[in-house]
């Protein structure tokens, strides 16, 4: 039976047990740093000797380039406070004070992580480069007819090809950006700000899930990480970071529905993974996520019986109005991994981008949670004496690493995972909630994000 404590750890320990945890958690983190070494080293004699990876510093598309910028202070403002304040504030502060806090808090993180590189290079430019969203919107004068004929655009050799992002994933990521334009947002600065201020949401739904889920506790103690997530780097700014935003949405949704009397979370629910799954491809790995939270809300939605019927209404929305509209959502995948083999992902080496794309993930989520994972994992073998809401939350991060795994094997996400992979990172990060030493893993996390922003030039 699981202990019903409101801690996350056993009520007692073994002399030294404290020790010997922090302990195996900084092997855990030396072990993620060795693999990022690894990968950085290799990965630079691969591209020297080879040029096979397309990358110019491995693992991550990213260029050496030393700078200070006008987000230098704040972000490291925001860092100080964070690993200071955040988790004796997370602890104390009224549940929906605490959200406020966390999306005003990733908020600035974000920002002033992407103000680092200034505003014209690090928000306003992103978006419209010649791989980009905002290149096709002149393109979409006729939206039902452009979606016609969306997949005839798809492979490289096709006339007026699509652009890598665009031809790389369902329209709805496109027409988003269409749509910000219809309304008078213009541009690649408003493009931006739209991904920024969205995706700093995504730790507001993954916070309400816990809680849903694995109860307020944990919830809490996981507040301040996924606020400071190194991710920050690469969601500032990137559509990803909106991609990350809706899947978390979706979920969190689903959790309502499944724990609580909440008659529109359900078909909220649908709506929200029936777009995410025509936002990104990659993304129906999420089904994965939603399944394991009906698994753990088993209990709660028995008896509610029009809740799966709400939300597979919900979830027809999309597909529904995409399929009328001309587009073939299996069709366009099967071109996408033609145009996929086309272009760098049928050069870039299986061999080496299996594990690489690891240490990226490291690098997204720091070694905070490499060490959490550990926990994470000693939870689930030892859940006869770990309380029930422990071994949930346990539950939906191992099957978050599943999703992710899956997505590495499937060889379809070779390189850039930094920026693919943000809807996963943030369910991994909750992992750190099983951390002691809260403050010091924080100023692990910041300080990675610091050196990377500050040596590096991230793109895509």
């Amino acid at each position: 039976m699981y202990r019903t404590l409101h801690s996350t750890e056993p009520r007692t320990q073994p002399p030294g047990g404290s020790t010997r945890g922090l302990r195996r958690d900084l092997f855990a983190a030396g072990i993620a740093a060795l693999l990022v070494t690894a990968a950085v080293l290799i990965g630079r004699h691969i591209e020297h000797t080879h040029h096979t990876l397309r990358v110019n510093w491995p693992p991550l598309l990213a260029s050496w380039d030393p700078h200070l910028g006008p987000g230098t202070p704040a972000a490291i403002l925001v860092a100080i406070a964070v690993a200071l304040y955040g988790p004796a504030l997370a602890k104390r502060l009224p549940w929906r004070r605490l959200l406020l806090a966390a999306w005003a808090t990733a908020l600035a993180w974000i920002f002033s992580l992407a103000l680092i590189d200034g505003w014209q290079r690090g928000v306003a430019v992103r978006l419209t480069t010649r791989y980009e969203y905002l290149q096709v919107i002149d393109r979409f004068h006729n939206v039902p007819a452009t979606l016609g004929d969306f997949t005839h655009h798809i492979l490289l050799h096709s006339p007026d090809h699509w652009p890598a992002h665009v031809a790389g994933h369902p329209p709805a990521a496109t027409l988003t950006f269409v749509l910000l334009d219809r309304i008078g947002l213009h541009g690649g600065g408003w493009a931006g700000v739209w991904c920024i201020t969205i995706g700093a949401t995504a730790c507001v739904a993954v916070l309400i899930s816990i809680r849903a889920l694995a109860g307020e506790n944990l919830a809490r103690r996981a507040a301040p990480f996924l606020a400071l997530a190194p991710a920050a780097v690469w969601m500032g700014t990137s559509a990803d970071a909106y991609f990350t935003a809706v899947a978390a949405w979706a979920t969190a949704l689903l959790a309502l529905a499944v724990t609580r009397s909440a008659p529109a979370a359900a078909p909220g629910a649908g709506l929200l993974f029936g777009l995410t799954f025509y936002l990104s491809y990659g993304l129906t790995l999420f089904a994965l996520i939603g399944a394991m939270v009906l698994l753990l809300g088993r209990r709660e939605h028995r008896g509610k019986a029009a809740l799966p019927l709400a939300f597979v209404a919900g979830l027809a929305v999309v597909p529904t109005a995409f399929t009328f509209a001309g587009f073939d959502w299996w069709e366009a995948y099967r071109l996408l991994v033609v145009r996929y083999r086309q272009g760098a992902g049928g050069f870039r080496p299986y061999g080496y981008w299996v594990w690489a794309n690891l240490a990226c993930t490291v690098l997204i989520t720091g070694l905070a949670t490499a060490a959490g994972l550990r926990r994470t994992a000693t939870k689930l073998l030892r859940r006869q004496t770990s309380s029930r809401d422990t071994v949930r939350l346990a539950l939906l991060v191992s099957v978050a690493l599943l999703a992710l795994l899956v997505a590495n094997l499937s060889g379809m996400s070779k390189a850039e995972t930094e920026r693919i992979w943000l809807p996963f990172a943030m369910w991994l990060l909750p992992s750190c909630a099983f951390l002691t030493h809260p403050r010091a893993w924080l100023t692990a996390q910041a300080v990675m994000a610091l050196i990377l922003n500050h040596l590096l030039a991230t793109g895509w």
